[in-house]
């Protein structure tokens, strides 16, 4: 088992990974009758794309002897109405790292190939842009 989830009412959920024991708490969004005071659901995915980008290029960087220490990542989630659902995930890194033209590509693939970018349903439309210095 990879997590357990407690209702804790308000819409609120407490979300425990087993193996380190942190937990996330969160919230149904203001516009769907929440509170907004932590991650929604959906925001959980949106942030896991470039949380799952930046680590997998991080891990190719040590081959590449490249540092990506304070690389940010923003990312935007849309949502549509009808369905309700992500529509939109858009994903901007701002790497900082002088990096040279073969390196960037190979880590921009690398990204490109993160698990949950892979995992994302095909109509959800991913805006994804990379930002060296």
């Amino acid at each position: 088992m990879t997590s357990r989830i407690t209702y804790l009412g308000d819409l609120r959920t407490s979300c425990e990974h087993l193996q380190s024991g942190t937990t996330i708490l969160t919230d149904a969004p203001t516009d769907n009758h929440g509170k907004g005071e932590a991650f929604s659901p959906t925001d959980l995915v949106a942030t896991s794309l470039g949380s799952c980008m930046i680590s997998i290029m991080a891990i190719k960087s040590k081959d590449l002897e490249v540092d990506l220490i304070n690389s940010t990542i923003e990312v935007t989630k849309i949502m549509q109405a009808e369905p309700r659902k992500i529509s939109k995930i858009v994903v901007v890194l701002n790497m900082p790292a002088l990096v040279d033209e073969k390196s960037k590509t190979i880590l921009e693939r690398v990204a490109m190939n993160c698990p949950v970018l892979l995992s994302l349903h095909p109509d959800i439309e991913k805006d994804i842009t990379f930002k060296w210095k």
